[in-house]
């Protein structure tokens, strides 16, 4: 089954993927789950009269306290899963479309107990995969590989010589 198809079957999600440059590295900023045991992104449903990144940004705020410049289109799409097997309400997964936000600034969350904290990317990534099944983890640890993948580009320009009229892009070697 194609991922478009995948994608339509599932019940839609939005989440801010919340960074911060810190000198020369990238910070993610992370909520605890409604359960309080494992790490994600700001999430949630979407809105009807708001767009699908505002509606983002609203969980970002509502969950981190995180404000600032998020992307109007989203970059990535990712599988997310609640509940348990075991109970019975059983696994609900749902199609989430992540959009990354720029964190200029934080204040007081709405919802107190998600604790909102800055992990660098390694520990982001584990930090997210820690007590999940192997492919949820992946999927969440995928978010922040396709993140870094979009942010850390623009650390390349170089600035505009006289000789030059455009900027000169250094590319990683």
């Amino acid at each position: 089954m194609g991922a478009t198809r995948v994608a339509r079957s599932l019940p839609l999600q939005v989440a801010a993927v919340c960074y911060r440059r810190h000198g020369s590295s990238i910070e993610f900023l992370l909520v605890n789950t409604n359960g309080g045991n494992k790490w994600t992104f700001p999430k949630g449903c979407t809105e009807a009269r708001l767009s699908h990144s505002q509606a983002a940004a609203c969980e970002a705020l509502e969950e981190a306290g995180a404000v600032g410049v998020i992307e109007p289109r989203h970059f990535h799409l990712y599988l997310h899963s609640k509940g348990v097997f075991w109970q019975p309400s059983g696994v609900q997964e749902f199609v989430v479309k992540a959009f990354l936000l720029e964190v200029t600034h934080t204040r007081q969350p709405g919802e107190s107990m998600r604790n909102p904290t800055w992990f660098g990317a390694p520990e982001a990534r584990k930090m997210l995969a820690k007590g999940r099944e192997v492919k949820y983890a992946a999927e969440l640890q995928a978010v922040i590989d396709r993140a870094l993948d979009r942010i850390e580009p623009e650390k390349a320009v170089a600035p505009t010589y006289p000789e030059s009229r455009s900027p000169r892009v250094i590319l990683p070697s």
